[in-house]
C-alpha cells in the first residue's frame, strides 16, 4: 500500500511565510541597529507652567548616552544655572536658584553622542530635540484702600498688567494666605455692616489663575465659606489662621466669645471642591499659646507657649511637644526645606530691653545674627541665595519713643548685615513679602491715624495695632546680587502706580 505524501495545509504555508518575513525584518533591523539614532523620549517639564517649588527637570533617552556630550550640548534659553545627575538613561537637571517668573523657556539638545557608538569611535549623534516650558506670571495680591477696592482682595498680574477684584463689597478682608498653586486664596473677613473686629469668618476665593499651560482656569471671585464664627450654638472669635505649605491643612487660633480664657489652636483639612460634608474641626489639647506658624513639612505647628516656643504635632493630643525651645519667644520664619528657622529672643535687661535674632538649625546650631534695641517685625528666607531678609526697627535717639524701620539682608554664611532700605521713622505697620523667585520685595507704606472717636462708618480698615488706615501705597524693590556695597547702593524701590492698598503678598 503506497504511503500518502505529507502535504502542507494552506494555514501552514501562511504561517511559514509569516515566519520567514518576520525573520527577514529582524535581520534587517539587527544589521541596521547602529543606524538607529538615539532620541529624547520624555521631557518632564514639556508644556508645563512651573513655580519656585519646581526645582528640577528630567530627560529620558531611548539609548544610553555619552554623559559629557549631553552635558556640554544641553542649552536652556534663557540660561538657568544648574547641576546634572544621572540614573541610567535618565538625566536630571537641578536648578541652583528658582527660575525667574513671567518667562518662557526652551530646552535644546543636539550633537550629543550615543554611548556605545562613541565607544566604537563612531560619532552617531542624537536626534535634535527642542522642548518648552514657562514659569508662572508675576502676580501680587493686596487689600485695597480706596474706591471700589476698599477692604477687598485685589489681584494684580504684573506680567500681563491686569487687575481683578476678587472679593465682594459686603466683606472687609483682614488677613489672607494664598494656596500653593495660586489658584485659590484663604482669607478672613468681617461683614461691612459690623464694627466688631473679632467677628471674622474664614473663606476661600478663586483667583482665575491657571496652573498649567493652555489650562482653562476656574473663574475668579468665587467665594466659599470655610469656617463660620457660630458653631453648635456658640459664638467663636477666629483670631488668627495659617495655611500649611502643602495647602492641605488649616490651623486656627480661636476662642469662645462669652468664655474668657477659653481659646486655643484648632486644625482642619482644607475643603475640597464639590465636597458635600464639612471638614472635621479638631482642637489641639495643649496649653494656650500666642503666635504660631505651621512647619514646612505641614505636620506640626510652632507656637509660643509661656517662656518658649513649642513644636506641636497636628493631632488632638498636643500635650507632648515634639520639641521645646525655652530661650526663644517667637518663630519668625522657616527655610523651605525645614532645616533652618529664624527665631527671636527677648533679652531680659529691663534697663535696656533688646531683641536678638537667631539662626536655629536641625543640627543643633544656635547662631545669633543680630541684636537690636528696636523690634524684629518679620523675616523671610531666600530660596535664591543664602540670605535672610528682615524688616526690623531701631530706636531713634531722643526722649520720645520713635522707631526707625529698615530692610536688611543677612548673609547666613558670612554673618554680614547689608542694609537695603531705610523707611520713614515712626511706622511700625509696614508689611514686606519676598518674591518666590527671590527677585523682588513687596512692601507697603500705610498712612494711618489713631482712632479713639467712634466712627459711624463701618467700612473702616484697621491695622494690627488698631489704627485706622486712611491710605496706603505699594512699592516693589528689585533684588540684585548684594555681594558688595556698590551693588547694594544701586537698588532703589519703585512705587507701583495705580495700586492703592496694603498687606501685599506674592502668589506662589
Amino acid at each position: 500500500m503506497a504511503k500518502k505524501k505529507n502535504r502542507l495545509l494552506p494555514l501552514d504555508r501562511v504561517a511559514i511565510a509569516f515566519i520567514l518575513v518576520l525573520t527577514l525584518i529582524i535581520g534587517i533591523l539587527v544589521a541596521q541597529s547602529d543606524a538607529v539614532r538615539a532620541s529624547v523620549r520624555n521631557f518632564s517639564w514639556q508644556n508645563e507652567k512651573i513655580g519656585a517649588n519646581d526645582t528640577s527637570f528630567s530627560l529620558t533617552f531611548s539609548r544610553p548616552m555619552d554623559i559629557k556630550s549631553v552635558e556640554s550640548n544641553l542649552k536652556i534659553e534663557p540660561p538657568l544655572a544648574g547641576k546634572f545627575s544621572w540614573a541610567g538613561r535618565r538625566m536630571v537637571y537641578t536648578l541652583l536658584t528658582p527660575a525667574p517668573y513671567g518667562t518662557n523657556y526652551k530646552v535644546k539638545l543636539e550633537k550629543a553622542l550615543d554611548k556605545f557608538a562613541a565607544k566604537q569611535g563612531k560619532k552617531q549623534t542624537i536626534q535634535a530635540f527642542t522642548g518648552s516650558f514657562k514659569t508662572r506670571d508675576r502676580i501680587i495680591v493686596y487689600i485695597g484702600t480706596s474706591g471700589e477696592e476698599l477692604g477687598r482682595l485685589v489681584l494684580y498680574n504684573l506680567t500681563q498688567e491686569q487687575k481683578t477684584i476678587l472679593t465682594p463689597k459686603d466683606l472687609l478682608v483682614m488677613d489672607f494666605k494664598p494656596y500653593p498653586k495660586g489658584d485659590r486664596i484663604l482669607f478672613s473677613a468681617r461683614a461691612s455692616t459690623t464694627k466688631d473686629l473679632l467677628a471674622g469668618k474664614i473663606y476661600s476665593v478663586t483667583t482665575g489663575v491657571p496652573t498649567e499651560i493652555d489650562q482653562e482656569p476656574e473663574a475668579p471671585s468665587r467665594v466659599d465659606l470655610v469656617l463660620d464664627n457660630k458653631i453648635d450654638g456658640k459664638n467663636y472669635q477666629n483670631l488668627k489662621f495659617d495655611l500649611s505649605p502643602d495647602g492641605q491643612t488649616i490651623v486656627i487660633q480661636r476662642g469662645v466669645k462669652d468664655e474668657p480664657g477659653n481659646f486655643g489652636l484648632w486644625f482642619m483639612p482644607t475643603p475640597q471642591a464639590n465636597e458635600s460634608t464639612k471638614p472635621q474641626l479638631t482642637r489641639i489639647e495643649s496649653p494656650p499659646g500666642g503666635d504660631f506658624l505651621i512647619t514646612p513639612d505641614s505636620k506640626a505647628v510652632a507656637v509660643v507657649q509661656g517662656q518658649g516656643a513649642a513644636i506641636l504635632p497636628l493631632q488632638k493630643d498636643g500635650s507632648k511637644p515634639l520639641d521645646f525651645l525655652p530661650q526663644f519667644g517667637m518663630v519668625q520664619a522657616f527655610s523651605q526645606d525645614g532645616t533652618q528657622a529664624a527665631m527671636v529672643k527677648f533679652n531680659s535687661d529691663f534697663s535696656n530691653p533688646t531683641q536678638s535674632l537667631f539662626l536655629v538649625t536641625n543640627q543643633g546650631v544656635n547662631k545669633e545674627l543680630l541684636k537690636i534695641s528696636g523690634s524684629i517685625l518679620s523675616c523671610q528666607f531666600d530660596t535664591a541665595s543664602p540670605n535672610l531678609y528682615c524688616l526690623i526697627t531701631q530706636l531713634v535717639p531722643g526722649e520720645q519713643f520713635i522707631e526707625q524701620p529698615y530692610l536688611v539682608a543677612l548673609d547666613l554664611k558670612s554673618g554680614q548685615q547689608k542694609p537695603l532700605l531705610v523707611l520713614p521713622a515712626g511706622q511700625r505697620n509696614i508689611q514686606m513679602n519676598l518674591a518666590p523667585d527671590g527677585l523682588g520685595i513687596l512692601f507697603d507704606q500705610i498712612v494711618s491715624q489713631e482712632s479713639n472717636i467712634a466712627n459711624p462708618n463701618n467700612n473702616v480698615l484697621k491695622t494690627s495695632g488698631g489704627e485706622t488706615v486712611t491710605s496706603s501705597s505699594l512699592w516693589l524693590m528689585p533684588l540684585l546680587p548684594v555681594d558688595n556695597a556698590s551693588v547694594t547702593a544701586e537698588i532703589k524701590p519703585e512705587q507701583l502706580s495705580g495700586l492703592s492698598g496694603y498687606y501685599p503678598r506674592w502668589l506662589p
